[in-house]
């Protein structure tokens, strides 16, 4: 029996070797499964027909039955081409063709009635079709055509042969050699019981639709199958996790955390900051390893609740590491621990790719012996000479900067695994959150600490900047600062640093009686650290930057945040930069400056922007804006969005019932064995071994 899963792609007939590496190279297609789950991406009804007076140039496509009255050729050299003058009786179009001339003259002849299928367009007052396809009006029954399916292709691939045309003609040649009564991929149980059509047929009419209620259907047991598998992995990966780690348990609230919180803590906990911490204090009481991610919007405190939580490892005599992705970022942090826990008996250190050779000895000591109680790193604490006495917990700040192979690295610093506290500052909508963090308990900081007041947003188009210019002098004058932020993408890198070098010469020239610092990636560690003190000192009252303070900036008197080709910036990205202002008690500004022709999604963008500080609402609108491949972290998470079909923004109602249906699963059969769901541990199975998704990627 053919096995699709395993044969090679160029065995199958109208494939060979020369379009199999095509199909490797352009698609990602190398064996027969890959082709049968490479979907078609939109559907023609090639049922109708149109009347030649119905066409306009808006029509995406047009099925026409008439006749050539003539043939007519045109034009030299390059531009020669044949044009064909077809009617049916209510009008003419001009069928033109640019290559094989001799060949479409001799084959179509004048007065024959032809089904005519192309894309009309409008030229000077005429309609016309380029390269239409034409079939015999009596040969083809067109009530059996159905959807005709359309399957993305390259540039390159369609310069060899391999349209959409050719690639549905190769679908089809592969359905003629499959079983009709494929094997099932999900439980007799699962189909029966939610009317789910089989894949044998679902497969079949997915490339191949009929009409489309068959379609809807079809589409319908594919996505309820590639969702529920993501769901199931996860459900079931989490369980394990459970089942097989044990965790430290800190089964006191002590001396240091309860003199903290009565002393030392800056301001009355916000609602949802105790509630995040009852839960933290929850799960790291009973013997199973946390593993909770923080989610929070910029200045919701989420610092203050990690450490928190590291205060409990300290009363229970365990020791605690917070990993930040960047120098910056850790020393602040660093910093602000100091500053929050002065007086009290817990040693905090610093230990980054910048710390001396003469103080990283005595430094890596102290933390092998139990001497230091917190440690605050970058990826340098994952170093091999790195060890700790007693680690119990690891708080990951802004974790997709960190690679899924660093975060496990940090699981052999210890006896058993320490608990994990996974901080976010990018909030993440809740059907992204399901699949990208499915494995993790999730708590949310919803509010602010008081006295935070909202950032005012204005988008301004660059004709107006030097009204700009005059605000923020304004603000100057006040004795505030200002940011002004340039973007920064890798493929325009040296177009990107002009634009900032000349943008920092105009500042310097507008603002001539202030001092303006400049930042950007390309500078050394020491001279970006350099500037960023002088910055945060007031020494300097203008800071002009790349991204590079999206994050671990924390300036409270920078109340500007002027965000230059805001149209080159996602909405999280756009939502984090403006989050560097507004950590003050003062009103904070965020201007976005674009140029006026912007597309109708940069101008989505801007008017949520303008309209919205909720990072949660701002989330769910880039994810329905970008898709969730591109939202920031996905790509870093360890889980990969291979979706074939599934969409998680429009399909969220699908995605949270398939969970539950996977999640009463792994509750039923939680040894995996009944024999009612051997075909779905199997089909997991083998999901895991052809996909690159990483169940554990948090952990």
């Amino acid at each position: 029996m053919l096995d699709p899963t395993t044969r090679d792609i160029k065995y199958l007939p109208g494939v060979g070797e020369q379009r199999a590496t095509l199909l490797n190279r352009e698609l990602n297609i190398y064996s027969l499964y890959d082709l049968l789950y490479y979907f078609p991406y939109r559907y023609v009804d090639r049922s109708r027909l149109f009347r030649v007076d119905e066409i306009d140039g808006r029509m995406p496509h047009i099925q026409l039955c008439g006749e050539i009255r003539s043939f007519e050729e045109m034009g030299e050299g390059a531009g020669r081409r044949l044009v064909a003058h077809f009617t049916d009786g209510t009008g003419f179009v001009d069928l033109v063709w640019f290559r094989g001339l001799k060949f479409v003259k001799n084959r179509y002849k004048l007065g024959k009635k032809y089904i005519v299928f192309g894309k009309p367009t409008i030229f000077n007052g005429r309609a016309n079709i380029a390269h239409p396809d034409i079939d015999d009006a009596e040969a083809l029954q067109l009530s059996e055509m159905g959807l005709q399916p359309y399957y993305n292709t390259t540039e390159r691939m369609k310069r060899s042969g391999l349209n959409s045309q050719a690639m549905a003609k190769l679908t089809s040649n592969l359905l003629t050699m499959l079983p009709l009564n494929m094997d099932e991929t999900l439980s007799p149980s699962i189909v029966q019981k939610y009317k789910l059509m089989s894949l044998g047929e679902a497969l079949r009419v997915i490339h191949f639709p009929s009409n489309i209620d068959e379609l809807r259907r079809a589409e319908y047991r594919l996505k309820f199958e590639e969702l529920f598998y993501i769901q199931l992995g996860i459900l079931n990966y989490s369980k394990d996790r459970k089942q097989k780690y044990a965790g430290y348990n800190f089964s006191k609230v002590g001396d240091i955390f309860n003199e903290f919180y009565t002393k030392n803590l800056p301001f009355e906990l916000t609602g949802a900051q105790k509630r995040v911490v009852r839960e933290i204090r929850r799960d790291v009481g009973r013997n199973v390893q946390m593993n909770r991610l923080v989610q929070g919007d910029v200045g919701s405190g989420k610092t203050l609740v990690a450490l928190l939580a590291m205060l409990l490892a300290k009363d229970n005599d365990y020791q605690a590491c917070m990993m930040a992705p960047t120098e910056i970022l850790a020393e602040q942090h660093f910093s602000t621990l100091r500053r929050m826990l002065s007086g009290l008996p817990v040693r905090v250190e610093l230990l980054t790719g910048s710390t001396k050779q003469k103080d990283r000895g005595p430094l890596l000591a102290a933390l092998a012996s139990g001497e230091i109680d917190i440690i605050v790193s970058t990826h340098a604490v994952l170093e091999d000479n790195v060890n700790f006495a007693r680690l119990g917990l690891v708080v990951i700040d802004e974790q997709h900067r960190f690679g899924v192979v660093q975060r496990a690295k940090m699981w052999t610093k210890s006896r058993i695994p320490p608990h994990v506290l996974v901080m976010t500052a990018t909030p993440i909508p809740r059907t992204l959150a399901m699949t990208l963090y499915g494995d993790l308990d999730v708590s949310i900081i919803d509010e602010l600490p008081p006295g935070r007041k909202p950032i005012n947003t204005q988008h301004v188009f660059r004709d107006r900047i030097s009204g700009v210019y005059s605000f923020i002098e304004k603000q100057l004058r006040e004795g505030r600062q200002a940011y002004v932020v340039y973007p920064l993408i890798t493929e325009s890198e040296k177009i990107d640093l002009k634009n900032l070098e000349e943008g920092y010469a105009t500042l310097c020239n507008v603002f001539c009686d202030y001092k303006i610092g400049k930042l950007h990636g390309k500078m050394k560690p020491k001279e970006k650290e350099h500037e960023m003190q002088r910055f945060a000192s007031g020494e300097t009252q203008i800071l002009v930057s790349t991204t590079v303070i999206e994050v671990g900036v924390d300036v409270p008197n920078s109340t500007i945040m002027v965000i230059e080709n805001a149209e080159r910036f996602g909405l999280s990205q756009l939502h984090q930069l403006r989050g560097r202002v507004g950590r003050g008690g003062n009103q904070s500004y965020c201007i976005l400056v674009t140029d006026y022709k912007l597309s109708d999604d940069t101008r989505k963008r801007m008017e949520i922007m303008t309209s919205s500080n909720d990072g949660f609402e701002i989330a769910e609108a880039d994810l329905k804006l970008r898709g969730p491949g591109d939202i920031e972290g996905t790509q870093q998470s360890g889980i990969a969005f291979d979706l074939k079909i599934a969409n998680i923004t429009r399909d969220e109602q699908l995605l949270q019932f398939v969970r539950e249906v996977a999640r009463a699963i792994v509750d039923d059969d939680p040894d995996c064995c009944k024999e009612e769901n051997r075909v779905l541990w199997r089909r997991l199975t083998e999901i895991k071994k052809r996909s690159n998704r990483n169940w554990g990627a948090i952990s």
